[in-house]
């Protein structure tokens, strides 16, 4: 006859059995197989990086848009200045015409010879000749106002062909990322109070641990062994960290730059145009387009983008901390500079 269990090792069999929790998620992808908490939160994680990645995809979008807009708008001045230019110079194409034919258009060696007064001839043929230059000068620009006038229209033409493709991929971007957001509440409202609780704990374990192993890296050693002078932030820097330390607290919203909530690259393009410099829109054209800075040489003010897509963006506050805003339904807040996969450092100024 087998023993007994003592009470206590029910107990520790029942919270181990707790720990390793497995949770049956309605409206999910193989909702009937149970899954750990572990597995729920790789599954939240990768749909917060998918909706985030389309967040800046939109982001992209809504810029280009903006730019395409202006463009149309400055084309369809140029189109309209060329059609003025064009009328003006087509009345005197025609007001030229109707004088050579009222003159009959006799060559100037048969005016000549008919002229009963050579010197009063001459003079107006150099009155004619000056009269000739200006026609063709005319002419030449009636030609070219046309040219112009017609690559306006086939660059306003190809201009707003441009936008609408724009404005499909915006919003294909913006469906992707509501998407991804409705699956990670559902899968979150599919949870009990005590597994979202136990999940929170989970993800922050998650972060400590990965600034932890960042903090024993090469990198991070050599970053706190600086000197002082070459770790500074510029005086733009220390602008930039106060106005993003400044905004803790505001909520994370998709494609939003403040001032009541942001995104991820939406602050850090708002901090450092409070500190006077203009950045691109986005975590992608922040790490293409900005000076890249070894991670052992970042100071505060720096952007580390965070992830293989660069789909993430954290401004460097210094002491091996960053102020980001993480996702939907978090709060900006400051967070581990490591507690991410980093991909590089970029300085805006």
């Amino acid at each position: 006859m087998a023993a007994k269990p003592s009470r206590g090792a029910t107990v520790v069999c029942t919270a181990l059995l707790c720990a390793a929790a497995t949770l049956a998620v309605p409206g999910a992808a193989h909702a009937d197989r149970p899954r750990t908490l572990a597995q729920v939160q790789a599954e939240v994680n990768t749909l917060y990086r998918q909706a985030e990645a389309a967040t800046e995809s939109f982001n992209a979008a809504e810029e280009k848009v903006l730019a395409q807009q202006k463009n149309l708008v400055s084309l369809a001045i140029s189109l309209d200045n060329a059609q003025t230019r064009l009328g003006t110079l087509n009345d005197q194409v025609g007001a030229m015409a109707r004088a050579q034919y009222r003159s009959g258009g006799m060559p100037d060696e048969i005016q000549l010879a008919l002229s009963s007064d050579p010197d009063t001839f001459l003079d107006d043929a150099s009155l004619a000749e000056r009269g000739a230059r200006a026609a063709n000068t005319t002419i030449s620009d009636l030609k070219s106002t046309k040219a112009a006038l017609d690559g306006y229209a086939h660059a306003a033409t190809a201009e707003w062909e441009a936008l609408v493709e724009t404005r499909k991929q915006s919003a294909a971007a913006k469906a992707r990322v509501e998407s991804r957001l409705a699956q990670a509440k559902a899968l979150l409202a599919s949870l009990k109070e005590q597994e979202r609780l136990r999940l929170q704990r989970l993800e922050d374990e998650t972060a400590y641990q990965a600034q932890l192993a960042w903090t024993r890296s090469d990198e991070a050693k050599k970053l706190a062994q600086l000197p002082k002078a070459a770790g500074d932030a510029s005086a733009q820097g220390r602008r930039a960290v106060a106005f993003a330390a400044a905004q803790i607290g505001r909520p994370y919203e998709w494609g939003a730059d403040g001032p009541s909530s942001y995104d991820c690259s939406g602050l850090t393009q708002q901090a450092w145009a409070a500190a006077g410099r203009n950045i691109p829109r986005t975590s992608q054209e922040q790490w293409r387009l900005l000076p890249h800075v070894p991670v052992d040489r970042m100071r505060p003010g720096d952007l580390i983008i965070y992830f293989d897509d660069a789909s993430h963006v954290g401004m460097y506050v210094g002491d091996g901390a960053i102020v980001h805003a993480p996702r939907p339904g978090r709060n900006v807040t400051m967070a581990g500079a490591g507690s991410m996969r980093i991909l590089g450092v970029v300085r805006p100024g």
